[in-house]
């Protein structure tokens, strides 16, 4: 079924200080602390927060060095670098409990290179990617100026530009699309937790410049539809005003929706798991399509079996919008990208500890950096496709 070409569409994010995005990070982070130890190290961390209280289960294989001590010690400081220092959720104060244990030998049989075997992939599953040119990021709209809203409330709250806002926060915005293209916001919703005294309306007029400065010039919603705590009051947030686990947001950290998702969260893994280094790739290679000027929108999908190191499927659609063949696509894209999980961690240099930075605000969408972070984003298979493909 075609697309609707005049539609209403709505994404949201949530800020770091979100209680699944602090399992999020507090995952994340510890993936890094295994990874800067020892590369190949194995990681699949999930964190649980609650009121004062943090618990850390999953298995890893990796140096003897990171002690459960270590890893409470990381995650007191994602906590404290989110900003959390409240009664209900204080970094120094609340419970740590570490209940990680050793990799089973059965996953790791099945992932591990042997002999004439490739390294498999760390579990079955289907991942997608997509880019699209409604944003430079090559990111749907809604999702990006979404994350944006919320980044720059959190760099005023670091920076101490506002000294009333706390760390949890959620927004939504809702565009209105002509001919298939965005071109204004209909509404704009912003839940931001704040200090005990500040009125509704108060925090209404901290939020707006930052909202007016992402969105594009004209396309603020009237003053009716923009919505800034609507419940009217938000003091008590984070984990002490609801319970957070890793891995609740996947809509969150990938498209907003506007995509399909294979499922599988990101944070916490090491990326054997092709949860996300498959999903990465696949965002990696639809960015790089769109880039190249090869279509407007592309959806790829990548499926895998667990200790199976090729991929069992590769499948590209680019909804109506490419200029040249899918089927030829297919193959072409996977001459120039070895997808099994070895490929795709050494073609984007995986095995860094650069992942307690993609927590929050999105796993796409942002710029590569200088020590291998958000490798994904790069377009350095343009030259490439062009050239193939005549472009």
């Amino acid at each position: 079924m075609a697309r609707p070409s005049d539609y209403l569409f709505t994404s949201e994010s949530v800020s770091e200080g979100h209680p699944d995005k602090v399992c999020d990070r507090i995952s994340d982070t510890i993936v890094d602390l295994f990874l800067a130890a020892d590369p190949y190290a194995r990681v699949a961390v999930e964190t649980l927060a609650t009121t004062n209280h943090v618990t850390l289960a999953g298995e890893v294989r990796g140096p003897d060095s990171i002690s459960p001590k270590a890893m409470e010690d990381a995650a007191r400081d994602a906590i404290h670098k989110i900003g959390y220092a409240q009664k209900g959720f204080h970094w120094q104060t609340a419970k740590v409990e570490v209940l990680v244990h050793a990799q089973s030998e059965d996953i790791a049989v099945g992932v591990d290179a042997t002999g004439n075997k490739d390294e498999g992939a760390g579990d079955q599953g289907i991942m997608f990617g997509f880019a699209c040119t409604e944003t430079p990021a090559l990111m749907p709209a809604p999702l990006f100026y979404s994350h944006a809203i919320l980044k720059g409330l959190a760099e005023a709250r670091h920076s101490g530009a506002t000294h009333h806002l706390g760390p949890d926060a959620k927004s939504q915005v809702t565009l209105r699309y002509v001919d298939g293209k965005p071109v204004a916001a209909t509404s704009v919703v912003v839940s931001t937790q704040h200090s005990e005294g500040v009125n509704q309306e108060e925090v209404r007029e901290i939020v707006r410049p930052y909202v007016e400065k992402i969105l594009p010039a004209g396309w603020m919603c009237d003053e009716p539809h923009f919505y800034v705590n609507p419940t009217g009051r938000f003091v008590i947030g984070g984990p002490d005003g609801d319970c957070g686990l890793t891995g609740r947001k996947i809509i969150v950290d990938t498209y907003g929706g506007a995509a399909p998702h294979g499922g599988g969260a990101f944070s916490g893994k090491d990326p054997t798991k092709v949860d996300r280094s498959a999903a990465y790739a696949a965002r990696y290679l639809a960015k790089n399509v769109v880039a190249a000027g090869l279509a407007d929108r592309c959806t790829i999908q990548l499926s895998y079996a667990i200790g199976v190191s090729h991929p069992l499927s590769v499948y590209v659609n680019t909804d109506g919008t490419g200029q040249v063949d899918e089927a030829r696509l297919v193959k072409v894209l996977q001459e120039l990208m070895n997808l099994s999980p070895r490929g795709i961690r050494e073609h984007l240099g995986l095995n860094r500890p650069i992942y307690a930075r993609t927590a929050a605000y999105g796993h796409f969408g942002r710029e590569p950096e200088a020590d291998g972070g958000f490798s994904w984003e790069k377009t350095d298979l343009v030259p490439a496709l062009k050239s193939t493909f005549g472009a």
